[in-house]
């Protein structure tokens, strides 16, 4: 069996980089993908989904040194499932809804946004976040 997920979308945080036991790197970080439609009342809906990405070896070494919040990546990898749940890992956020959170394994991660785009993400950071997304630190209680 086989199951490939690609998502496009900008990093919600600074990537971490930190060493396994045996020094190899891994990197983790937020995407968040954006989507808007028309519902069924023609009002406008944006939905916005958050994933969290680990990338291991060489990968996470570059990933966290030329990205910041903000740039714009293409990942490319496999979801990894809730050993509990067969699915993403489910979690009830402060105000007692039912969350849940999206975890892939990255194979590729490709950066789409040029330096000066990634540069001026973080410069901007501290002022408005990007494309008015919510930090997913608000929603993700890890």
């Amino acid at each position: 069996m086989f199951h490939r997920i690609i998502i496009v979308g900008n990093l919600g945080r600074d990537p971490e980089l930190r060493y396994t036991p045996n020094g190899t790197p891994v990197t983790n970080f937020s995407v968040a993908t954006n989507r808007t439609y028309t519902n069924s009342n023609g009002e406008q809906v944006k939905e916005t989904i958050w994933f969290r990405v680990s990338v291991w070896g060489k990968q996470a070494e570059n990933v966290h040194q030329y990205l910041r919040k903000g740039s714009r990546v293409l990942v490319e990898g496999s979801l990894v499932p809730d050993l509990a749940t067969g699915g993403p890992r489910l979690w009830t956020a402060q105000d007692g809804t039912v969350r849940a959170s999206y975890e892939v394994r990255a194979l590729t991660v490709r950066f789409l946004s040029s330096r000066a785009e990634t540069e001026a993400a973080a410069a901007a950071s501290d002022v408005a976040p990007v494309d008015d997304l919510p930090a997913p630190e608000e929603d993700i209680p890890f």
